[in-house]
C-alpha cells in the first residue's frame, strides 16, 4: 500500500503496537473458558482494548493537537481499563498470570510510547 492510500495514523508505531495488543487479547476472548453469563465482561474487555487503537486513530483525525492528545489521554485510559479486566480474569481464574503478565507489560509499554507521543507533540 502506497503513502496515498493510508491514513496517517497507520504510519504512528504506537498504533500498530495497540491494534496489535487488541488483536491478541480479542483472540484470548475467543478461546476463554467462561460461563457464558459473564458474556458483558468478555464484551467489554474486547471494547477497552480496542478502544487504544481507535482513540488514536480518531485523534490523528482531528484538526487540532489539543485533541490529538486529548484522544492520547482516552487511549492511555483504555490500557488501564484493560489491564484491569485482565486482572479480574485472573482472579476468575480465566486467564493465566503468564498471559496476564505478557499483556500487562505489552500495554506498559504502549502507554509509555503514547507518554511519548503527548510528550512530543506539546513540544512541537
Amino acid at each position: 500500500m502506497n503513502a496515498e492510500s493510508r491514513f496517517g495514523y497507520e504510519d504512528l508505531e504506537v498504533w500498530q503496537r495497540a491494534i496489535g495488543w487488541a488483536s491478541k487479547i480479542v483472540r484470548l476472548c475467543n478461546d476463554l473458558e467462561t460461563d457464558r453469563k459473564h458474556f458483558r465482561l468478555l464484551e467489554q474487555l474486547e471494547s477497552a482494548c480496542s478502544s487504544v487503537a481507535m482513540n488514536i486513530a480518531e485523534g490523528k483525525g482531528r484538526y487540532s493537537k489539543k485533541e490529538f492528545i486529548q484522544f492520547l489521554y482516552v487511549a492511555r485510559g483504555s490500557i488501564y481499563e484493560t489491564v484491569t479486566l485482565l486482572e479480574l480474569f485472573v482472579r476468575l481464574g480465566w486467564l493465566s498470570h503468564d498471559n496476564h503478565t505478557i499483556l500487562k507489560n505489552e500495554g506498559m509499554e504502549i502507554a509509555k510510547m503514547l507518554n511519548s507521543l503527548v510528550k512530543s507533540i506539546k513540544a512541537s
